[in-house]
């Protein structure tokens, strides 16, 4: 079963299994995913492309409002304040100066808390997005394919999208968490071919360290299946064996 879209600017704090506490920002409309993916594994379901160009995204200030209002009614401060939501967050057009305001009030508000996102990588090949998200605690950065058929028919890139440029980007950004979701069945990645390339381009980003996971909630695709978790191991054993930090989930 499919999740339901947020409907709101913030959610949460939910219990993440990879970043423990966690108060979401949804930078994308309410109700309507917006995203530069169409992955068959997506928990929301299948996206629509044509939404991009007419989305109505949240204003900065409202954003801001609502994060500050959010803060302030929590009885215990969040581990992480971590963009994430209906797609894609970095595709908001003021993406930057919502960075640089969500910050600030971090600062003030919950000093102890980090500020993460959780991205497909998308647009990590453009400069400014690299900058905005240098300034956050922690990017976990999305990386599900190494042979660019595998990316193109597993991911699903909108046109102009392309595996390398994503390889060169996030190797231009320090301090990168690599997140990897892997599926056998005619649809997925658990291939010999893709992970060698995958494994590869990994050396070129040199990350802090791999997340590795399979099938954990609903999704649209049927030709796609759930890796055991030995077939998880395997992966997360290989990496370690060419001196690459990973961890199973």
């Amino acid at each position: 079963m499919l999740l339901d879209l947020q409907a709101t600017i913030i959610y949460g704090p939910i219990q993440s299994r990879r970043i423990g506490s966690s108060l979401g920002i949804n930078l994308l409309p309410v109700n309507e995913k917006v995203c530069s993916f169409d992955c068959l594994y997506c928990q929301y379901g299948w996206t629509d492309y044509s939404r991009v160009k007419t989305a109505s995204f949240p204003e900065p200030a409202k954003v801001s409002e609502a994060l500050r209002t959010a803060l302030g009614n929590l009885p215990v401060m969040p581990r992480y304040i971590t963009f994430s939501g209906n797609g894609e967050p970095t595709l908001h057009p003021d993406f930057g100066e919502i960075v640089d305001e969500v910050i600030r009030i971090r600062d003030e508000c919950a000093p102890g808390s980090g500020t993460a996102i959780l991205s497909n990588s998308s647009t990590v090949s453009r400069p400014e997005i690299r900058e905005a998200l240098s300034k956050l605690d922690l990017r976990i950065m999305k990386l599900d394919a190494g042979h660019p058929d595998t990316f193109k028919g597993y991911s699903r890139p909108a046109p102009g999208i392309s595996i390398e440029e994503i390889t060169r980007g996030l190797a231009a950004l320090d301090g990168v968490t690599i997140q990897s979701l892997f599926t056998k069945g005619k649809g997925g990645n658990f291939s010999e071919p893709n992970l060698t390339e995958w494994i590869a381009r990994l050396k070129k980003i040199s990350p802090l360290t791999v997340q590795i996971y399979t099938l954990d909630r609903g999704y649209p695709s049927g030709t796609i299946e759930r890796l055991t978790p030995e077939e998880l191991e395997q992966i997360r054993s290989r990496l370690e064996k060419e001196g690459i930090s990973a961890r199973a989930f």
